[in-house]
Parts: structure tokens; C-alpha cells; sequence
């Protein structure tokens, strides 16, 4: 099996998956509800919060997959990209994990799993297909030609996806995290109510800071009226952000001659983008939002670094 390790923003996660693609074990402890106060994640309390966790987490995916370290044939662990501080908290326990029992170890770009979290059993994805990748941290159009890698073909020139609902939902007062706050209030709301244009620009890539701010604008014009809309504006808002998303994945599959869509990250949770693609393969529920059996998943496709040559690896914050 192989012992995957996810601690790149406010999960802690541990998982085991086996060589052929089957989830034994995935163990998630989110910090939402620690950050829920600051409005957003504040990276040196997420960081010390994943020193606390990620070996009650480790201990308890071993439990779950009924298994032993004596049964981990390799360690997979994210590198980045993410936040530094919790980053580390990671690696360095796969670090010391992998270099007592003398394992190989694979250091996992964070988007790669993403993708890999379409390879898991029981309904894996096989390339080549256009991926949309949607979360807070990231927004990207790939084009998958294999399970080891990717090409990006476009990607935001400011706020991802999930960030824009996150900061909206702060604007309506819902609270962090924003994105499935947003969704459910939605639901009974009428999406043609507000016109929130998204920039179009040349080629794949997407910006939605303008769509922010224009419901910055409209929550401001609205003054006493905006508790009777606030349901309306989160389907319009909604609406637009999925609008953009949609355009953009189509777009993506029709200049690369794909057939097939997949989508993955925290976003692919939302149902409207769901209802929206109708004929996507999206990445299951529980493998949306940052885990560390896509981290397993990816680690399955790189080649692993022998014992101790990976002793000196470092974290990166971005892939640029």
C-alpha cells in the first residue's frame, strides 16, 4: 500500500490506497471551523494545528484500512504548491516515517493529486481528457494526455474560482467557508435577478475579480432591500461564476479535440456546476475538497525517491 500525506492549507489528511487504485483508509480532519472566526485561513494557526493532528489522523487511517506500517510499501506526501508552514508539518512526517522503516518516497504536486483523485477505483477516469480544476486556492484548464502529468492550457490572472466564493459569501454575511454557503442559499433564489458579468479574455484563462466587486456594488446600492435579496444575489453571483467555469471548460475541450471533461477541487462540489456539465466525470464528493488519498493516487504515477535521498527535500509555496 501506499501511505499518502495531505497538509497543504486546513486539512490534515492520511490515507492508504493500494498500488491498484482501491481507498483503504481516508482520514480528513478539517480546520474550517478553527478559521470560521478570522473570516478565511490564517496560515501560522493552521500550521500549529497540523503539528497537533497528523499523527491522531495517521494513527486513525491505519485503524480504518485495518493495517500496519509493516504493510506501507512507499510514502506519498504533497510538496506544495500551498502554505509553507503547514506544508512542512507534512513532509516532515513523511520525512521521518519513510527514513525509520528505509521506504522510498514520492513528493506529490498538490494539483497532480487533484487530477489522480480521478484515478481512483470504483470508477476510474483514464486519459486523455480536459480537466477543469476549481478550487480556493486554484483555477485551471489541463490538458491530461497521461497519468504522470498534465498541460496547462489556461488558468486565472487573479482570484480563483473557489476564493471569489469564499469573498462573496463574506460580502452577503455567510461566513467562511463561503462556497457551500453560497450554494445553499442559492437554491431558493432566482439566478436572472442580477447581472454579474465575468471578464472574457483572449484564450483559456479567467479572471473574477470584476464579478466581486460587482457584487460589492450591488450589496452597497441595495442598502435596506439587501436582506429580501440576499438568496436572489447568491444565484445570480453564483450563476455567473459557473457560467464562466462552463464556457471556459468547453472552450478547453473543443481546441484540444477531447471528448471527455472531468472536473476536480472544492468547487466540483457545487451543484450547479454539476447540473451545468451534465455529462462530465466529476471527482467524487469526498475526494472534492484537499485529501490524502489523491495524494496516494499521484504518488502511484512518480517515481518514487529512494532511502535517504529525500531527506533534503524542501516545500514550495507555487508552481511558478
Amino acid at each position: 500500500m501506499i501511505l499518502g500525506i495531505e497538509t497543504s492549507c486546513d486539512e490534515t489528511a492520511a490515507a492508504l490506497v493500494t498500488l491498484d487504485g482501491e481507498i483503504k483508509a481516508n482520514v480528513v480532519s478539517s480546520q474550517a471551523d478553527l478559521h470560521a472566526r478570522y473570516g478565511g485561513v490564517v496560515p501560522e494557526v493552521a500550521s500549529r494545528r497540523h503539528l497537533e493532528l497528523v499523527m491522531p489522523v495517521l494513527r486513525e487511517a491505519l485503524d480504518e484500512a485495518g493495517a500496519t506500517l509493516d504493510e506501507v510499501e512507499r510514502v506519498a506526501v504533497t510538496q506544495g504548491p500551498g502554505l509553507v508552514g503547514a506544508l512542512l508539518v507534512g513532509l516532515s512526517t513523511a520525512k521521518a516515517l519513510a527514513w525509520a522503516r528505509r521506504l522510498p518516497l514520492v513528493p506529490v504536486d498538490h494539483l497532480h493529486g487533484h487530477v489522480a483523485s480521478l484515478y481512483l477505483e470504483p470508477d476510474p477516469v483514464e486519459p486523455p481528457f480536459i480537466c477543469l480544476l476549481a478550487s480556493g486556492g486554484h483555477t485551471l484548464l489541463l490538458d491530461v494526455r497521461a497519468y504522470g502529468g498534465f498541460d496547462v492550457l489556461g488558468t486565472t490572472l487573479d482570484d480563483a474560482a473557489g476564493e471569489a466564493f469564499d469573498k462573496g459569501a463574506r460580502l452577503l454575511g455567510l461566513g467562511y467557508p463561503g462556497g457551500a454557503a453560497i450554494d445553499r442559499l442559492a437554491r431558493g433564489g432566482d439566478a436572472t435577478a442580477f447581472s454579474f458579468p465575468v471578464a472574457r479574455l483572449d484564450g483559456l484563462d479567467f479572471s473574477f475579480s470584476g464579478v466581486k466587486t460587482s457584487l460589492l456594488y450591488a450589496i452597497r446600492d441595495l442598502g435596506d432591500r439587501l436582506e429580501a435579496c440576499r438568496s436572489d444575489l447568491a444565484a445570480s453571483y453564483q450563476r455567473a461564476i459557473v457560467r464562466a467555469l462552463v464556457q471556459g471548460a468547453l472552450a478547453a475541450a473543443e481546441q484540444a479535440g477531447r471528448d471527455t471533461i472531468a472536473v476536480v477541487g472544492g468547487v466540483a462540489a457545487n451543484s450547479e456546476l454539476r447540473a451545468a456539465l451534465p455529462g462530465a466525470r466529476f471527482a467524487p464528493l469526498a475526494l472534492c475538497t484537499d485529501n490524502a488519498a489523491m495524494i496516494a493516487s499521484a504518488g502511484r504515477y512518480s517515481r518514487p525517491l529512494p532511502y535517504p535521498r529525500y531527506l533534503d527535500l524542501d516545500a514550495y509555496a507555487s508552481r511558478v
